[in-house]
């Protein structure tokens, strides 16, 4: 939805902030929407390494300015589309917008940290699109009305629409079109969450995506892996579409739909 909102036509420059799971996925569908080129921008070497794998040219922005980078790869223009998949926590590394907003929001004059908007507003053509599937949760701050105005930018944000992306998404799945597996670095027991969620303990290199599922989901799974005749990227079978629509707690915005990480390695 995120690659949809940015309305991207064959041969577009796309700049993708943030290498998440959400900016992944950004990332490879903005590749099979017909992107001619895809920059990611990020600061861990993982998601950055992650980003390449899939196809996208990489900026580190604790090691180079993001705006220069971006006019000097499109020559001056600016990138057709931007998509925030940051969204409230950005972080600036002690850049002066980036102090303030740690201020503002630690005197409770704000909550979100607008760094990422911004600078997808000010790096994008003019009019091009911005799309936001990063989640903001209150109220930011120096937001450049004036630039987003002035360029004639299209804004497209919002959740996504779960309902209406899960059965083609699983189409896409069965046909061997897309594996969202990859991205599933660490997956671990749902008993043991309390453990691997303690902010106390050193948290472990190279996570992308950590992904809980109950012993009686893979369970589950297993079955219908072996009751299936299709074939799956990275499993002996597949699941039938037609099963999986009767599993009401599928779905590509919630943990369970990417279980598929968790159950090989299980």
């Amino acid at each position: 939805m995120a690659a949809e909102n940015a309305q991207i036509k064959d041969g577009d420059t796309v700049a993708i902030w943030g290498c998440g799971p959400v900016g992944q996925f950004a990332i490879r569908s903005a590749l099979l929407m017909g992107a001619g080129r895809v920059v990611a921008i990020d600061e861990v070497p993982e998601r950055l390494a992650m980003a390449e794998a899939g196809g996208a040219e990489t900026i580190d922005f604790s090691k180079t300015d993001v705006y220069d980078a971006l006019m000097a790869l499109t020559d001056n223009r600016g990138p057709d589309s931007c998509i925030d998949a940051v969204g409230c926590e950005a972080s600036g590394h002690g850049a002066t917008d980036a102090t303030i907003h740690k201020v503002k929001a630690a005197a409770f004059l704000a909550t979100d940290r607008v760094r990422v908007l911004r600078q997808a507003i000010m790096c994008c053509r003019k009019a091009g699109t911005v799309s936001i599937p990063g989640v903001y949760v209150g109220v930011g701050d120096k937001t450049p009305l004036c630039a987003a105005m002035n360029k004639g930018l299209t804004f497209k944000r919002g959740q996504t629409h779960v309902q209406a992306y899960t059965e083609p998404l699983l189409k896409k799945i069965i046909e061997g079109k897309i594996d969202p597996s990859f991205v599933v670095t660490h997956p671990a027991n749902l008993e043991d969450a309390p453990a691997d969620s303690d902010p106390d303990a050193e948290s472990e290199d190279g996570t992308i995506c950590a992904c809980l599922c109950a012993r009686k989901h893979r369970q589950a799974l297993r079955m219908a892996r072996q009751q299936s005749p299709l074939p799956i990227p990275g499993w002996s079978t597949r699941l039938d579409l037609r099963r999986l629509s009767r599993w009401q707690s599928w779905s590509p915005g919630r943990c369970e739909g990417r279980r598929w990480g968790a159950d090989q390695r299980s």
